[in-house]
């Protein structure tokens, strides 16, 4: 599996693809996919980022960060 990449040593995340059977591996740094035998696919395109940070942003507005209430328990009941 290609979890450190090979130019800049940085790790890499995998990422499914629905068109696609096998997820591509992706370096955040060096912005490009590699396959699971460590081939070079493609590069990460502008589109694909605002894309993802778009998702980013849906999910933290979306996440509470509010602490839930203690449940509390009965006394004397085993």
């Amino acid at each position: 599996m290609p979890l450190l990449c090979k130019e800049c040593n940085g790790r890499r995340f995998p990422i499914a693809f629905t068109g696609e059977r096998d997820a591509l591996w992706l370096c955040e740094k060096c912005k490009n996919f590699t396959n699971i035998k460590d081939e070079f696919i493609r590069d990460w395109t502008e589109k694909e980022i605002e894309e993802n940070k778009v998702k980013l942003d849906n999910f933290k507005n979306g996440v509470t960060t509010e602490k839930t209430p203690e449940i509390k328990r009965r006394t004397g009941v085993n």
